[in-house]
């Protein structure tokens, strides 16, 4: 643990990986923060005992791995204040959208790893999909793999074109979760729960399900046929979703958001 990890964003996901390297007995001496904003530079002080810089410096020489943890529409400038400053560093990016040929030309290094991960990282419960290009050796991919290990599960990719696919289905995935979790708990209220039980049984459904899916080697497919019994209830809501056209709508939903991670890469990444 002798690597020193830089942070370009200071925000909830950089937040969350400083939490996780902390845990693991990484010093708050072995992290540097660039982060623009007083009060999130605050807020890292107080929290992890890191002193964020406003701005990028000499102080980023000395990184072994730099996390680009910005806003797709600010990477560019960040990564020209920044370039001159880690030529010696591996690069990892959790910026949606900008591709790896793309971040590559900005830094002007081709070790860069691109990967997606979901807002549970914030809890330990996060699944990032990773990518690295040709240039990345094995024992870079074994430093990404340990920041990342305390935000969840992790998977590499073969192919960047995936990476707009996880983007769509796990990336935003928790916000369709919650999407659910309010319909559910909208239905509750219409039938007589109050909201907080409706919620408390919606959130338990959501969790009980995922782990049981987890937990089994069977198909979602056998493990919704074993809950539904022909005339019964689970029947005739099943019944009523597929009369509604919820599972295609659902589809094209996740086909449209990986439509917008393809154009945001050409939006913020051109130049």
């Amino acid at each position: 643990m002798q690597q020193r990890i830089a942070f370009i964003g200071g925000g909830n996901m950089a937040s969350a990986i400083i939490g996780g390297l902390l845990k693991q007995g990484f010093q708050p001496s072995q992290i540097d923060v660039v982060e623009p904003f007083a009060d999130a530079r605050a807020k890292l002080q107080s929290a992890y005992g890191i002193v964020a810089q406003a701005q990028s410096g000499g102080f980023l020489a000395h990184a072994d791995l730099v996390v680009w943890a910005v806003k797709p529409q600010t990477f560019k400038e960040a990564a020209a204040q920044t370039q001159a400053h880690a030529l010696g560093a591996l690069h990892l990016s959790v910026a949606a959208g900008i591709r790896s040929d793309t971040i590559a030309g900005w830094l002007g290094s081709q070790r860069v790893v691109r990967a997606m991960p979901n807002t549970p990282a914030l809890i330990g419960k996060g699944i990032t999909a990773l990518f690295a290009r040709a240039a990345v050796s094995d024992a870079d991919k074994a430093l990404v793999n340990q920041v990342l290990d305390s935000t969840g599960e992790v998977m590499w990719v073969d192919a960047e074109a995936q990476i707009d696919a996880v983007t769509a289905l796990s990336g935003s995935g928790p916000a369709y979760v919650f999407y659910f979790m309010e319909a559910m708990r909208e239905a509750g209220i219409g039938m007589g729960l109050d909201a907080a039980q409706a919620y408390q049984l919606a959130v338990a459904t959501f969790i009980g399900a995922g782990e049981l899916a987890k937990a089994s080697p069977e198909p979602p497919e056998v493990l919704r046929q074993r809950v539904t019994s022909k005339g019964g209830t689970t029947y005739a809501a099943l019944t009523a979703m597929e009369d509604s056209g919820v599972k295609p709508a659902f589809i094209a939903a996740m086909q449209a958001a990986q439509a917008r991670a393809q154009e945001m890469g050409e939006e913020f990444g051109a130049g």
